[in-house]
């Protein structure tokens, strides 16, 4: 009956989470592993005369690391939407920063932003929050069309 939700008794839930093949402590131990060959290598260069190897390294590793510090921090973001005792609930998180919305279902709103390929918004009482990001564009429509069906049966 639904493609991106999960019924559990009275309540409907979508994850919509990013996909991200490697975890945070995956990458912890990836760059960990990094770490010791470039810093080995650097120094055997190093203790061999060629005393620039090794800063250098250590330049490259902090690039690395800073990139896998952005990778890691947004390795979690996701938005769950719940339609759970007469109310819809929607979540973001996003680097760390989380948001949360409640919406009477008689009283929502779920449209495209501008276009079926948009984000979807959800809107009503005054408040509005933009979903689908983890979803790819030609699917959006469909999760709209998934939520609106569950909230008319609320």
């Amino acid at each position: 009956m639904f493609r991106f939700a999960t019924v559990s008794g009275q309540s409907i839930h979508w994850f919509l989470k990013r996909n991200c093949s490697v975890t945070p402590s995956q990458m912890l131990w990836l760059y960990a592993s990094l770490c010791v060959v470039s810093i080995g290598i650097g120094t055997f260069f190093w203790l061999h005369g060629a005393l620039l190897v090794l800063p250098f390294a250590w330049l490259e590793l902090a690039a690395v690391g800073f990139a896998f510090v952005l990778y890691a921090r947004h390795a979690t973001d996701g938005e769950k939407i719940a339609l759970q005792g007469g109310r819809l609930v929607v979540e973001l998180e996003n680097g760390g920063r989380y948001e949360r919305a409640e919406f009477l279902p008689h009283q929502v709103r779920i449209e495209p932003q501008v276009s079926d390929r948009s984000l979807i918004e959800v809107s009503g009482q005054g408040r509005s929050v933009r979903v689908g990001r983890y979803v790819r564009p030609e699917l959006r429509a469909e999760l709209a069309r998934e939520i609106r069906m569950a909230l008319r049966g609320a």
